[in-house]
């Protein structure tokens, strides 16, 4: 069972990405994200953290945006989590 958090992430990802409700389906935690998903280039990196900061409630600093953090869907759910705990 997924959690609010992820379901949230995924239609996120769906809405920023314009990815197809299979495509966000077959996320797993291991799935790349930047690098590995063409509709997730630089542009698209910084309206991905705005809808999170206004979908999730929560407030992404500059400093806390590295490669590590989309380098895989794991990675990004568990940010966002840890976000939304702290909140």
């Amino acid at each position: 069972m997924r959690s609010d958090t992820d379901r949230k992430l995924r239609r996120i990802l769906s809405d920023v990405l314009g990815l197809t409700e299979d495509q966000v389906e077959e996320l797993t935690p291991d799935t790349g994200l930047f690098g590995h998903l063409p509709e997730l280039d630089s542009m698209a990196v910084a309206g991905l953290f705005t809808e999170m900061e206004d979908r999730l409630g929560i407030s992404i600093d500059d400093d806390e945006i590295d490669a590590d953090l989309l380098e895989t869907y794991g990675a990004l759910l568990a940010f966002a989590e840890a976000k939304r705990e702290a909140a």
